[in-house]
């Protein structure tokens, strides 16, 4: 009998809707075996890169998913530290036998040959499993599989304090302008999922206050922005219930 392993892997998780969706799609295969997610946060606020969620929600999702999490800090928010930081977290789980990194971009050629690229100086490989699908297609899968996503972030340049903080159902897609991609694939908007197929158990959470941030400096690991027009973002203080 002939037994087929499993290739290793980290999936870079950033606890939002594509990252659920392509982790789901990723054990449905049984392609893989994630051996830890894989998450960015900013060291001074302990909160998601970008998305703005407390770790603490972070660390439940990664419990009611039964998966391993492992945790990039960054404190100045420059490329380069960026790029370290992800560099020692590669080269670490190198010595685990992790081959392939997963991630949840759809069709951003830049980010996608970014991440490749970086990849490559380390001797691993990027899986793209959302890669090229369409973004309307998704979302409606999305909604169809149950999952429950809240938006945790959005930026002024398209969408204002009203969408912050909303459930991604599809009253939320109908809505959307018509500038706007359906899964936010271009930075419009960020999300937190909280239950879904893929979760063991579903997070009770509910929303705090709305919160302006003008903008600052824009992350590598979501180099999406096109900050010429973005004169900050909302966030909405998602908490456990």
């Amino acid at each position: 009998m002939i037994i087929h392993q499993s290739i290793k892997a980290i999936f870079c998780w950033s606890g939002g809707k594509d990252s659920a969706y392509a982790l789901h799609l990723v054990q449905q295969k049984q392609e893989y075996e994630i051996v830890f997610l894989l998450t960015t946060l900013n060291a001074q606020y302990k909160r998601i890169s970008m998305h703005g969620v407390r770790e603490e929600l972070l660390d439940a999702q990664a419990c009611a998913l039964n998966i391993p999490l492992v945790k990039v800090w960054v404190k100045e928010g420059t490329n380069n530290e960026y790029e370290q930081q992800m560099e020692k977290a590669m080269r670490q789980a190198q010595a685990q036998g992790v081959t392939h990194v997963i991630f949840g971009d759809i069709f951003l050629e830049d980010l996608r040959r970014y991440r490749e690229e970086n990849l490559k100086k380390v001797g691993m490989h990027a899986v793209f499993p959302l890669w090229k699908k369409n973004t309307t297609e998704l979302i409606h899968d999305f909604i169809q599989l149950q999952f429950k996503t809240i938006t945790c972030c959005t930026n002024d340049q398209y969408l204002g304090e009203e969408w912050v903080g909303k459930e991604i159902n599809e009253t939320f897609v109908r809505d959307l302008p018509s500038t706007v991609d359906p899964c936010g694939e271009n930075g419009e908007y960020h999300s937190f999922c909280y239950a879904g197929p893929i979760f063991k158990t579903a997070l009770s959470i509910q929303n705090g206050e709305k919160i302006y941030r003008p903008l600052e400096i824009k992350m590598a690991d979501d180099c999406s922005l096109p900050a010429t027009e973005t004169k900050g973002f909302w966030f909405c203080e998602l908490m456990k219930k």
